[in-house]
């Protein structure tokens, strides 16, 4: 498995010949590291409807004729706009021609901002992707909430990557217990410095995890890892 960080809390995954694009939030983006038009993919995952989570998943979904896969609602508003879908829901699991995504709780909300008014896009989730026998806990964004524990007990976590930009999300803080309640191998910041309300200094973050025997992968826009 190969993770490419892409900027915000957008990852590009690969496995084999299948590609999947997590949370593209490109356009707009002043971290991003590639432009929406560039990006080719077997299926697009989305946490949930902010802008800065669901960016150009319609239109990368409709170019590539690859599924937006995301909680039914969310899926059912990118269905109107015209967009392949394959609708989930939380503790929900599915398994893709790619590998098997299943859908974790995130404490957060959930809309899609729209000129007459937020439109509701049901409820924020993070996504447990397992491909060749490798497995990525992309968070989405969410406060700290004790079933981490139990994610991490029933999951074997290799990678995860973590919302650290305090404010919207849980901070460094609660970052450092989540990673540790996890029990993945490695750990990737994610959901920082996009924006001035949001910096954080993700090398400090990784640093504290190496007590605990993790791995904090501070990765720049555009850097990879393979697992």
């Amino acid at each position: 498995m190969k993770i490419t960080y892409l900027g915000h809390s957008c990852f590009l995954v690969e496995a084999g010949s299948k590609k999947v694009i997590i949370d593209p939030f490109l356009t707009g983006n002043p971290t991003a590291a590639v432009k929406a038009e560039d990006i080719k993919v077997d299926a697009v995952l989305v946490t949930h409807g902010h802008a800065d989570h669901l960016g150009d998943s319609i239109d990368i979904a409709t170019r590539n004729d690859a599924p937006i896969i995301a909680p039914f609602e969310l899926a059912a508003y990118c269905a109107s706009k015209g967009a392949p879908i394959h609708p989930m829901h939380l503790g929900g699991a599915h398994q893709f021609d790619f590998g098997r995504i299943k859908l974790t709780i995130a404490f957060h909300g959930s809309a899609i901002e729209d000129p007459n008014g937020m439109i509701y896009a049901g409820n924020p989730s993070g996504i447990l992707l397992t491909m060749e026998g490798k497995t990525f806990y992309h968070a989405g964004d969410t406060a700290l909430f004790s079933d981490m524990k139990l994610i991490g007990e029933l999951n074997k976590i290799d990678v995860a990557a973590l919302p650290i930009g305090d404010n919207f999300t849980m901070g460094p803080d609660d970052a450092v217990l989540a990673a540790n309640w996890i029990g993945a191998k490695k750990v990737i910041p994610m959901h920082y410095n996009t924006f001035p309300l949001i910096e954080q200094d993700a090398e400090a973050f990784a640093a504290r995890l190496q007590p605990a025997g993790i791995e904090g992968l501070a990765l720049k826009p555009g850097q990879s890892i393979e697992v």
